[in-house]
């Protein structure tokens, strides 16, 4: 059984990420010379926004990143212990290769939607395989009055199947939100820093229990990775990270999510009379996954409703959205990152600060970015 840690690792953990930043940036140009060299190119399409052709692969050199954030990781005494008592890095290592080889191919020769979906369940059974699953989930019955609900224990067939739909549900997720220079890598990085802020906040009220400590690193490393690439994907943008970058950043999201939720020791890490505490895990877990999830949701609602296949491509997405009302590139992309970092940091302060404060700050972040996003329209009322 792990052993609690009266350290708590923020500055490993922050040095772990600057590393897989550094990295990722700087493999980033020997991967946009081999985009060009194997022809692994976007060529403007009529659903695109970029006007010329661009070397994609980019999730190659964030997988760089990740890898180098995780053998620093692996040499520091505090942080060896995600290695010693889980195989959740391990996890990430290798079902996140899988998903980045499956993604390398589709960003080079273009694969059919079937075989990029055996490829995601594949990557997801990795991490099924390695341990990384959903153990405990709460639900808000069967509590005999109590009024605190209950743990519905898992078996390991429905903790893997709930794993496996959570991997690929944010691989897609994730695949779908990738259409501005620099939307999925600013969106990955928000999420994974935000789901790396929980799980220290965990690992606080733990006592520092080193059990909780792989999520942390999962979310660290890939904050990292994000970042690394993000100075190159902004707008203008000079590398696409592909599906070789948005399929890493869902498998790994899933994978920092569940290793933080989904094996929780809730009579340790929440008091179990308080209704948010329970809460939180699947509050955070909503909250980072929001825009990504609501975006994939309208665009298979969208298309089943025109009889079209739920992975076929169109142009109306919220990203699509945004720029038809008069927003430019720049600020869509800006607008959906205060969208994201609202939900994604209001969910994570629930659980750390008071709520009535909190829930007031979040209410008034909201009706900010919601102003800020209906400018133009506003606008054109005025004018009219």
């Amino acid at each position: 059984m792990p052993e609690a840690s009266n350290v708590l690792p923020a500055r490993e953990y922050l040095l772990v990420a600057l590393t897989s930043a550094v990295v990722t940036f700087l493999l980033v140009g020997l991967v946009r010379k081999l985009a060009f060299r194997i022809g692994a190119v976007a060529y403007p399409r009529q659903r695109d926004v970029h006007t010329k052709p661009m070397p994609r692969m980019g999730g190659l050199a964030m997988y760089g990143g990740v890898l180098g954030g995780m053998l620093l990781a692996h040499q520091l005494p505090v942080l060896r212990a995600a290695f010693d008592f889980s195989d959740d890095p391990w996890a990430v290592i290798v079902g996140g290769g899988v998903i980045v080889l499956v993604g390398v191919l589709d960003d080079r020769f273009e694969l059919d939607s079937l075989t990029k979906l055996a490829g995601q369940v594949t990557s997801a059974g990795i991490l099924v395989l390695f341990g990384l699953q959903w153990l405990l989930f709460w639900v808000p019955w069967g509590d005999d009055g109590a009024g605190t609900g209950s743990l519905l224990v898992l078996d390991q067939n429905q903790g893997a199947l709930l794993t496996v739909l959570l991997a690929v549900t944010m691989v897609n997720a994730m695949n779908f939100v990738d259409g501005l220079d620099g939307l999925a890598a600013g969106i990955g990085l928000i999420a994974a820093a935000a789901t790396c802020t929980f799980s220290i906040g965990v690992l606080a009220r733990n006592g520092g229990d080193v059990g909780s400590y792989p999520p942390a690193l999962i979310a660290a490393t890939l904050a990292g990775a994000c970042l690394g690439f993000l100075p190159h994907n902004f707008n203008p943008a000079r590398i696409f990270m592909g599906d070789s970058g948005s399929m890493l950043i869902g498998l790994m999201l899933a994978a920092a999510t569940t290793s933080a939720s989904g094996k929780l020791n809730y009579s340790s890490t929440v008091v179990t009379k308080d209704l948010l505490g329970l809460l939180s895990p699947l509050v955070v877990v909503a909250a980072v996954l929001f825009v990504p999830l609501l975006d994939l949701l309208m665009a298979v609602v969208r298309r089943t409703r025109r009889g079209e296949s739920p992975f076929s491509a169109d142009k109306m997405h919220l990203h699509h959205r945004l720029l038809e009302i008069g927003h430019s590139q720049r600020r869509a992309v800006l607008l959906i990152y205060l969208w994201a970092g609202v939900l994604a940091f209001g969910a994570v302060a629930l659980t750390l600060f008071d709520v009535a404060v909190v829930a007031w700050c979040l209410a008034i972040g909201l009706l900010v970015a919601l102003l800020i996003s209906a400018i133009p329209r506003l606008r054109e009322v005025k004018r009219s």
